[in-house]
């Protein structure tokens, strides 16, 4: 499940300098970004061409355990690829942001497989089974007998354009491995504390107090859920200590820095209280220590 990595930490400095961009370390800059050192970017947001047999007309209509099943093998090669530079159109944003969690993550048994902004109607993009910036084990947020409601990483439309918000997507039963996750993080900003929870309900007081985003940079609340652990020395303000990046970016950003992206993450800083960040949240050695932790695909809720 989630102990596997697409980019492993024996490939060093070089693999990680490909994964994480500068951060600009100014009073109250802290939101951190993905390299725009970035794989070729996927194509367009239009589903691929296929023969009018291989499509459905319609959405068939749901059965007690949900939409039937579909077994068509789908062209993918025009589809874009689901990863933290997409920005597709068609993927619908989380409409309950505040929802529950399946217990259930999922990962793609082969290179790619479809995703679909609905059951029963042609796919909109690809997950692929590994990629360099994680992002690929991915939380359930609704499951029926042939499909999975899952959140993905990368956005249907930048902030200056539409909503920027957690993007979602359908993928087959017979597309994934599923496993269950142990633990999930969850924030509440009024309260400045930041909990690792059980699935027992057990829990674990990671932070008391921290920094997050400032009134016209806040940070984005909601469900999401971890999609890289990276540490890069040359960010020396993380005096070494891991990032945690969520698949979620900023609500009123488009990029940052000359990237094109503006990914949230929990991160050691020394300026670690208040609202003076640019989204991200700021923590403290021990707490940071701890988050890093967390595998890939743990979800994350902040209040």
């Amino acid at each position: 499940m989630t102990d596997s990595r697409p980019a492993p930490r024996s490939r060093g400095a070089r693999a990680i300098a490909m994964a994480v961009a500068a951060v600009l370390v100014a009073a109250g800059a802290v939101t951190v970004w993905v390299a725009s050192s970035r794989p070729a970017a996927p194509p367009a947001a239009s589903p691929a061409a296929t023969s009018p047999a291989a499509v459905p007309s319609a959405t068939p209509t749901p059965s007690p355990s949900g939409h039937p099943a579909d077994t068509t093998a789908y062209p993918l090669d025009q589809l874009p690829q689901v990863d933290v530079y997409a920005v597709i159109p068609a993927l619908p944003v989380d409409a309950d942001p505040a929802g529950a969690f399946t217990g259930d993550l999922a990962r793609a048994n082969a290179e790619r497989i479809p995703v679909f902004a609905v059951p029963g109607q042609a796919p909109v993009a690809t997950l692929p089974r590994d990629h360099v910036y994680d992002g690929t084990t991915v939380p359930v947020i609704e499951r029926q007998e042939h499909w999975l409601h899952v959140l993905l990483t990368g956005r249907a439309a930048l902030p200056s354009a539409g909503n920027p918000g957690q993007v979602t997507g359908w993928v087959r039963a017979q597309d994934v491995e599923l496993s269950a996750w142990e633990q999930s993080v969850e924030v509440d900003l009024s309260a400045r504390t930041i909990d690792v929870v059980g699935r027992d309900g057990a829990r674990e007081r990671v932070a008391d107090d921290y920094a997050w985003g400032a009134e016209g940079t806040p940070t984005p609340r909601g469900r999401s859920f971890v999609m890289m652990v990276r540490s890069e020395p040359s960010l020396t303000y993380t005096r070494g200590h891991p990032l945690v990046y969520l698949s979620v970016q900023s609500p009123t950003l488009d990029g940052f820095g000359g990237a094109p992206v503006a990914v949230t993450a929990f991160h050691y800083h020394d300026a670690r209280s208040g609202g003076i960040s640019n989204g991200c949240l700021r923590l403290g050695p021990e707490a940071i220590a701890r988050l890093g932790q967390l595998p890939v695909g743990t979800p994350v809720v902040i209040r």
